[in-house]
C-alpha cells in the first residue's frame, strides 16, 4: 500500500518549488553502497533518522561543551549544541528555500565525533596521535566506519560533506580557515548556524558559572547584536537572511552565492568569539576540571596503547594501528565514562 502511495516521490516534487541552489533528493550524489530508494522518506530523510538513531548521537547528551562537568543543570552539552544548531539552521534553510531535511541531518551529525571534555579532550588527543586529530574529520569516520559495528551510516555524499566541512578555526569563525569549501549551500547554513549558537550560548554558560557577567562584554558587539541572548541570535539569525537573500534567486544567473554575514555584524560578532577566548576557554582551560580532563585523556590514551587486548571489540578494526584504535575508542567516551575508566584502569 505504502508504495502504491509514492510518497517520497511527491516530497521530491515538492521539492522543484526550492531555491535552483539548494539540493534536491533525486539528484544527490548517492551513497557509497547504493540502497533501494525508501517509499516514504527522501535519501537526506533518512539520512537524519539514521543519525538519530545512533549510537553516537546519544552519547551526546553526556559530552560537555565549554563547561567540563559543569554542576548546574542548564549547561550547554553537545546534544543541546546539536539541537540549537539545527533549530537555527532550519530556520535560515526555510527562509531562503534551501533544503530542510538536507540541513537538517548535517546539523544533526556535524559534532558525532567529538571528544569527552569538550575541545581539551580534542586538543590532547590532536597532541598525542601520530596523524593529529580534528572533531570534524572523526564526525565524518564516526558515520562512515565506526557505526553499526564497522559498517557506517552509508550516508549521502551530500550529508557527509556538510558534516566534514562544518568547522572552524579561532580565527575567521564565519568563513574558517584551512577547513576547504563546502559542497552545499545547506552545509554553509550548519556551518554558519554552528558559529550563531556556540558564541550565544557560551556567553550565557560562562555567565552562569561566574567566569564573566554580562557587562564585561565587549560594548561595540553588545549595542550592535543586543543585550539578551534572544536578541543576539535573532539579530545574527535575521542578518545571515537578508545578506544571503539572493540564494533564493529564482533562476540561476551567476555563480554560486554564499551563506554570509554583514560587515558589521561579522566584526560583532567575531569580537564576541575573541572575547570569549581572551576571557572564557584560554581562562577556563587552566582551571582544574580541565588538567583533570588533560590527565584523564592522557592516560587513557597511553594505557590502551600499551595494552590493545583492553580495548572494546569494536574497536579493533583490521588494518588500522593502535594509535587509530585507541583514538576511536576514546573520541567516543562520554566525560563521566572516560573519567569511571581512567579510575578503574589505574587501580
Amino acid at each position: 500500500m505504502i508504495e502504491q502511495l509514492k510518497i517520497r516521490q511527491f516530497t521530491e516534487e515538492r521539492e522543484e518549488t526550492l531555491s535552483p541552489y539548494a539540493v534536491k533528493s533525486r539528484l544527490s550524489k548517492g551513497r557509497e553502497k547504493p540502497e533501494e530508494p525508501d517509499p516514504i522518506r527522501t535519501c537526506f530523510q533518512r539520512d537524519r533518522d539514521r543519525i538519530i538513531h545512533s549510537k553516537s548521537f546519544r552519547r551526546l547528551k553526556h559530552k560537555t561543551g565549554a563547561f567540563i562537568a559543569p554542576l548546574g543543570d542548564h549547561f550547554v552539552t553537545r546534544l543541546t549544541h546539536t539541537l540549537e544548531v539545527q533549530q537555527i539552521a532550519r530556520t535560515i534553510a526555510r527562509a531562503l528555500n534551501l533544503n530542510e531535511d538536507l540541513t537538517e541531518a548535517i546539523a544533526l551529525g556535524h559534532d558525532l565525533g567529538h571528544t569527552p571534555f569538550g575541545h581539551v579532550g580534542e586538543e590532547v588527543l590532536n597532541e598525542l596521535f601520530p596523524g593529529g586529530f580534528k572533531h570534524n574529520e572523526q564526525s565524518l569516520r564516526v558515520v562512515e566506519l565506526l557505526e553499526k559495528d564497522g559498517q557506517g551510516l552509508n550516508l549521502t555524499w551530500e550529508v557527509r560533506d556538510g558534516i566534514v566541512h562544518h568547522s572552524k578555526s579561532s580565527k575567521g569563525i564565519i568563513l574558517g580557515e584551512g577547513w576547504g569549501p563546502v559542497g552545499t549551500i545547506e552545509g554553509e547554513v550548519v556551518k554558519i548556524s554552528d558559529a550563531v549558537a556556540y558564541i550565544n550560548h557560551d556567553i550565557e554558560d560562562a555567565i552562569r558559572a561566574g567566569v564573566i557577567t554580562g557587562a564585561d562584554l565587549p560594548r561595540p558587539a553588545i549595542k550592535a547584536l543586543g543585550t539578551r541572548h534572544s536578541q543576539r541570535v535573532n539579530t545574527m539569525v535575521c542578518d545571515i537572511i537578508t545578506n544571503s537573500w539572493d540564494v533564493r534567486a529564482c533562476d540561476i544567473i551567476k555563480a554560486r552565492p554564499t551563506i554570509r554575514m554583514s560587515p558589521d555584524v561579522i566584526g560583532a560578532a567575531e569580537a564576541l568569539n575573541d572575547f570569549l577566548f581572551q576571557r572564557v576557554y584560554n581562562v577556563h582551560s587552566a582551571k582544574k576540571e580541565a588538567a583533570k580532563a588533560r590527565e584523564v585523556v592522557r592516560f587513557l590514551y597511553m594505557y590502551y596503547v600499551k595494552n590493545p587486548d583492553k580495548l572494546p571489540q569494536e574497536y579493533r578494526h583490521k588494518g588500522d594501528s593502535i594509535e587509530r584504535r585507541v583514538t576511536d575508542n576514546i573520541a567516543g567516551m562520554t566525560d563521566q565514562y572516560a573519567l569511571r575508566m581512567a579510575e578503574e584502569l589505574n587501580k
